[in-house]
């Protein structure tokens, strides 16, 4: 009778252990953290409701700040990662396109986060910023550059531009886009979030996939 008590409990908690929702942290800028919207409307809880709504058990934690650059994501990723999250998302670099950083200080602050969260065994999924054309050619493939050359070093997810459901429904029409944006002409509203996510959807299934994987 113990025995069986025993297997019961066991096959319980086992159950309960199974059904846990996975933990993923998304770690970025305003574009992260929601900048305008209100809160149920901003990248995190759209796209948690969308992997939920497509087969997967996710719980994702908003660790969006805004103004961050690439080097304040750098100095913070230690303290978000304490929290144990089983994956990531990253979203940065819009602040120091704004700003004229250079590729390579871009590139060295998201290797040091993408480094930091390998290192504990959380999986990845990177999202990429495309430059605009105003510091001209050079800059511009310098730095769109990097998130590919960054997945590829560090075996992660990538995902190439944060705007691409934004880019897709406007079909390079830039008045069209306003459509899709708040007054800042920066920043998604609601609609353009949901455009956002419904393209990056896809990989961060394979995100969830990649944490599920035995």
């Amino acid at each position: 009778m113990h025995k069986m008590l025993a297997a019961l409990v066991g096959i319980f908690f086992s159950t309960q252990a199974i059904a846990e929702p996975l933990r993923i942290t998304a770690f970025g800028d305003s574009l992260v953290h929601g900048y305008g919207l209100e809160h149920d409307q901003g990248l995190v809880p759209q796209l948690e409701r969308w992997l939920n709504n497509n087969g997967a058990e996710v719980v994702l934690t908003n660790a969006g700040v805004s103004g961050d650059t690439t080097a304040g994501g750098a100095a913070r990723i230690d303290w978000t990662l304490s929290d144990k999250p089983q994956g990531l998302i990253v979203l940065l670099g819009g602040n120091d396109l704004l700003r004229g950083m250079q590729a390579t200080e871009a590139k060295a602050n998201l290797g040091h986060i993408l480094s930091s969260a390998r290192s504990q065994g959380v999986e990845v999924l990177l999202i990429g910023m495309l430059a605009p054309g105003n510091f001209g050619p050079e800059y511009k493939a310098d730095f769109d550059a990097i998130y590919r050359d960054l997945a590829d070093t560090h075996n992660t997810l990538l995902f190439d531009d944060a705007f691409t459901g934004i880019s897709q429904a406007i079909s390079g029409d830039p008045v069209a886009a306003q459509k899709y944006l708040q007054a800042d002409g920066i920043h998604p509203n609601a609609e353009g979030v949901a455009l956002n996510v419904a393209a990056l959807g896809p990989v961060a299934l394979q995100l969830v996939e990649r944490i599920s994987a035995p």
